[in-house]
């Protein structure tokens, strides 16, 4: 799921813009207090974030869990007075946010065409259930009896007296580690019993004790499951192009450097 966040006076009109020129299921999370979600033209889902919490659903809840949960079966999220949100956003105004894309003067000055641009660009929103669903929605799911998954996450210490590690950066390949793990993909979805894989792989910084990266496979029986899930881990670290480098108490260090 990709995210756009908007910040500033008229972040929500601006958001109004860009969801019916997105392809997809598209949800819409503002942070306001005392009204309910608006349901716009282009949106399937909308949600409210206050101070009291999650308003669409009755409950409190964080903005990083309400992302997860839209990320199982919507394409877009778009985020309206979140600056703080480690996620594109498009500043107006005098606002700040934690990771400013694009800027306009109001939400009339700013490019929608940019703004969707940004949505489609950026890496998207990616959990375990994401990569769950996906499989489940396979042609050939009615012939598959088992879903094996793998979790990798920062590890923040091996050994007792080891420096603790507060987090990971991850660099790829662009274009190519994408290619090789949908390659990946490919070829182990090819074996028999084997019916869906699917990977994921974060990039940037990744704070110790967060998910990194997802196999999860889908297949006829436990065995085929265990075997391609086990493969498919295996050959992501060995083949694809990606770069850690990883952040202690200490010191920070490129791994490749070290090996």
């Amino acid at each position: 799921m990709h995210v756009l966040g908007a910040v500033g006076p008229g972040a929500t009109a601006l958001l109004e813009r860009v969801a019916p020129r997105l392809d997809g299921r598209v949800a819409t999370v503002e942070a306001v207090d005392g009204r309910g979600p608006t349901r716009r033209e282009g949106v399937d889902t909308a949600y409210t974030l206050g101070d009291g919490g999650w308003r669409a659903a009755g409950g409190d809840s964080s903005l990083e869990a309400v992302l997860d949960d839209l990320s199982a079966d919507h394409d877009y999220a778009l985020l309206a007075g979140f600056p703080e949100a480690t996620v594109p956003t498009v500043a107006l105004g005098e606002a700040d946010a934690a990771n400013v894309v694009l800027e306009a003067a109001d939400a009339d000055e700013a490019s929608v065409d940019d703004a969707v641009a940004a949505a489609e660009s950026a890496e998207p929103h990616v959990t375990l259930s994401t990569l769950v669903e996906r499989v489940k929605q396979s042609p050939r799911a009615e012939r598959a009896g088992a879903i094996a998954t793998f979790t990798g996450r920062v590890r923040a210490k091996e050994e007792d007296d080891d420096d603790r590690t507060t987090q990971l950066t991850f660099e790829k390949y662009e274009g190519v580690a994408e290619a090789k793990m949908r390659t990946i993909e490919s070829e182990l979805a090819a074996r028999d019993g084997v019916e869906e894989v699917a990977m994921f792989h974060r990039t940037g910084v990744i704070e110790d004790g967060e998910d990194i990266v997802f196999v999860v496979v889908l297949a006829g029986h436990r065995g085929e499951s265990f075997r391609a899930v086990e493969d498919g881990i295996d050959r992501l670290k060995d083949e694809v192009p990606l770069f850690k480098k990883e952040t202690t108490v200490t010191e920070d260090f490129w791994v490749h450097d070290r090996e």
